[in-house]
């Protein structure tokens, strides 16, 4: 039986930001791997990222399987609902 492929899970993030480290931590507890881009300097990832996520330029700023979750409100509110490890399956 094959495993199910991970999700794409990509995460904008500064590296002073709060809920950044909160976001991380809680994926870092699900055990899945996410791709962090650092965006404090702000430059092409920035622009990518207010692209991606309709105008936000607030972070964290995330992404599974290219689908805009939102920021750590968003993710935390999945959890509690018992949504995110459905969505942490491969969709």
């Amino acid at each position: 039986m094959m495993e199910d492929p991970m999700p794409k899970i990509e995460i904008y993030t500064k590296s002073t930001c709060p809920f950044c480290i909160r976001a991380m931590r809680l994926l870092d507890m699900k055990g899945v791997e996410y791709v962090e881009y650092e965006v404090s300097g702000g430059g092409e990832k920035k622009a990518e990222m207010v692209q991606r996520a309709g105008g936000r330029t607030t972070v964290p700023q995330i992404f599974i399987d290219d689908e805009h979750i939102g920021g750590c409100d968003e993710l935390m509110s999945l959890e509690m609902d018992g949504k995110l490890d459905e969505r942490l399956k491969a969709a």
